[in-house]
């Protein structure tokens, strides 16, 4: 091997190992970018599962709560025709102070802003719970697929180290990008980008 062949291999392999050095970086940044989007993805599935929870607990007390006060208005509605019935004026009172108990607990069933245990206050907490819901799934299905995107791109940059093709280092950037707007919608804009 002449003294020339030896410095043009030399010049080659330099500009081949600077060339793996910068696709080290973009493998280690997209693992980098990865971690962040698993780590965001766990979260909002998470809070995912627990907003439904918490919805399905909320739906089922006020199922209970509705339950109750159709019984207590149903006695009320039954007290009311005793009344109209009755002859007897010692029973009269009795029964009318029970109606007016039953319409009063009624009404209470249906709202108690003081203890938020209200089937109006129940609903209420329900849908938010269901709105928090849906708002981490649509975080989720985001950073599920700006994990896709990063995996992709790693596999990707490594082919190129091994091929040599840089083309495929540029589309692993791409899917770097892509990855990232996922993720940023993800933590902003979930609603934006429909994707369930």
């Amino acid at each position: 091997m002449s003294a020339h062949e030896s410095m043009e291999h030399a010049e080659h392999a330099e500009h081949a190992s600077g060339s793996n050095k910068k696709i080290a970086l973009l493998i280690a940044v997209l693992a980098l970018f990865l971690a962040i989007s698993e780590t965001l993805g766990k979260g909002a599935q998470t809070e995912s599962i627990s907003k439904n929870v918490e919805a399905a607990n909320l739906w089922a007390f006020f199922q209970a709560k509705t339950i109750r006060r159709t019984v207590v208005l149903t006695a009320s509605e039954q007290g009311k025709l005793t009344l109209a019935g009755t002859t007897d004026d010692a029973l009269k009172p009795v029964v009318q102070k029970q109606v007016d108990d039953w319409t009063k607990t009624a009404a209470r069933y249906r709202s108690e802003p003081e203890t938020g245990e209200g089937t109006e206050q129940l609903a209420e907490k329900a849908k938010h719970a269901e709105h928090e819901r849906d708002e981490a799934t649509a975080k989720y299905h985001h950073f599920e697929l700006a994990s896709a995107a990063f995996q992709i791109g790693i596999v990707l940059a490594s082919a190129t180290i091994i091929t040599g093709m840089i083309a495929l280092a540029y589309v692993g950037g791409v899917l770097t990008l892509a990855g990232l707007i996922m993720t940023a919608l993800g933590l902003w804009w979930p609603h934006l980008v429909h994707l369930h």
